[in-house]
């Protein structure tokens, strides 16, 4: 896969970090001497399992471990979390000497970019938001632009002309899925109705709320829409379920190419296509670049043209629209389609 690397190589100063004593009372030696550990990872809720968002990360620790021999150790964040709780968990991966730590979620960007400062020798990553810090590689994906192919498909798709997005938390980050979707769905086709709803204003259990999508998806199915993108982590698991019981109704998967995950196979062909973000691959180029000491930093985008973000074409169901999400794809690249972050 092709990426956006615009990052220079970090420069590392070993002698000089060896005799600065981190914030934390541990000094670098302590740490460097540790930090054949492996990696930290810290999950959102709803854990490595997911089917969604989390486990895309973990597939790259999984291929890490098994490519470059590299141990990790994994920590999930529950509900109704603080920023206390997320800070105290990225400090202990690093203060055990975890290399890198990456905190998997828009959530880690602030405790990721402060807990960084105190360990200037570990490598930091953060999934969805960008560095703050010259040791903190921020990991970001273009949602928006494979939410439009997937509004693009909704429209194409859609025989009642109404379909609806189902987000996990009101927040900058999936107002980018939601923007994109309508967008998508607009352009395509102007008489069909797009309903947005989310699960939580602010709450991460959104997240993390299989039953509250499920009523969610319900609502909107019985209002007459019948395809249904939702972007909201394990809660997007409620939401597929719901829909797989009606008849001729598409769910329309995220992040992970949900149409393929196991876990959710009895569901399978009810999930027209997923908008799939490359976490695994932008995981393991991190890990990767620390194991060969040139370690990523700064912010990198993941987006359509790179193919950091895509729509599955898994099951076949789009096949019979390939052509016009083909052709949204190459406009949308080639600069011709705008394709907006914000409702």
């Amino acid at each position: 896969m092709r990426r956006v690397t615009k990052l220079a190589a970090a420069v590392t100063t070993t002698a000089a970090l060896a005799l600065t004593a981190t914030a934390c009372g541990e000094s670098s030696t302590e740490s460097a001497g540790k930090k054949d550990k492996g990696v930290g990872l810290a999950f959102d809720v709803g854990g490595r399992d997911d089917h969604s968002f989390n486990q895309a990360a973990a597939r790259g620790v999984d291929k890490a471990k098994k490519e470059l021999g590299v141990d990790f150790k994994e920590m999930t964040a529950s509900n109704d979390e603080t920023e206390a709780d997320r800070e105290q968990r990225i400090t202990s991966l690093a203060k055990a000497g975890y290399n890198p730590v990456i905190g998997v979620g828009f959530d880690y960007g602030k405790s990721v970019n402060k807990i960084a400062k105190k360990f200037p020798d570990t490598t930091f990553g953060v999934v969805d938001s960008p560095s703050e810090g010259k040791n903190v590689a921020g990991l970001v994906f273009a949602e928006h632009e494979a939410s439009y192919l997937a509004g693009v498909a909704a429209a194409k798709k859609t025989k009642t002309k109404e379909v609806g997005f189902i987000g996990g938390v009101n927040n900058a980050l999936i107002q980018k899925f939601q923007a994109g979707f309508e967008q998508g769905v607009k352009e395509t086709d102007p008489k069909v109705k797009v309903t947005s709803q989310y699960l939580y204003p602010t709450n991460t259990k959104g997240f993390n709320d299989p039953a509250a999508a499920k009523d969610k998806a319900k609502g909107m199915l019985d209002a007459g829409n019948d395809v249904i993108y939702s972007a909201a982590g394990q809660s997007g698991v409620g939401s597929i379920e719901e829909v797989s019981k009606q008849k001729g109704a598409w769910a329309i998967g995220v992040d992970s190419d949900q149409y393929n995950q196991p876990g959710l196979a009895k569901y399978k062909d009810a999930i027209l296509t997923s908008a799939v973000k490359n976490v695994d691959v932008a995981v393991f180029d991190l890990v990767k670049s620390v194991e060969d000491k040139k370690p990523m930093k700064g912010t990198t985008s993941f987006d359509l043209k790179e193919d950091g973000v895509s729509l599955a074409t898994s099951g076949g169901f789009i096949d019979d629209i390939q052509s016009d999400i083909d052709k949204a794809k190459k406009e949308i690249v080639d600069g011709k389609i705008k394709v907006k972050d914000t409702p």
